[in-house]
């Protein structure tokens, strides 16, 4: 139920589509999940790409599903956690937060113009 442009807007931001990726906060995976979030999306092994993406696109709608459909704060969400996102009414005012959003929205507009 997710648009595969703004799936692979996301992986692109997160991983730079490297399924090898961790970041320094334990992330993993193409789509950089965090250990919990892997889990609770039913992803055992995160450096699986199918498993990331799968897992990755689940969160992702449950986020866009909790802030009805906002893409904005759906990824802020997915880059901040939905709990700070709540918390700030909006996109938190965290410097990575405010750059990641309009990141992956630039990519996803490239991917959907260029018919994915």
């Amino acid at each position: 139920g997710l648009e595969p442009a703004l799936v692979a807007a996301v992986a692109r931001a997160e991983s730079g589509f490297d399924p090898a990726s961790t970041s320094p906060a334990g992330a993993r995976g193409l789509m950089q999940l965090m250990p919990g979030t892997a889990r609770e999306m039913g992803v055992s092994d995160p450096s699986d790409p199918a498993a990331s993406l799968m897992g990755g696109a689940r969160y992702l709608r449950a986020l866009l599903d909790r802030f009805n459909g906002d893409r904005s704060l759906a990824l802020a969400g997915y880059n901040a956690g939905p709990n700070a996102v709540a918390r700030a009414g909006g996109i938190p005012d965290i410097a990575e937060t405010q750059a990641y959003v309009p990141r992956v929205l630039g990519y996803y507009q490239e991917y959907r113009a260029s018919g994915l």
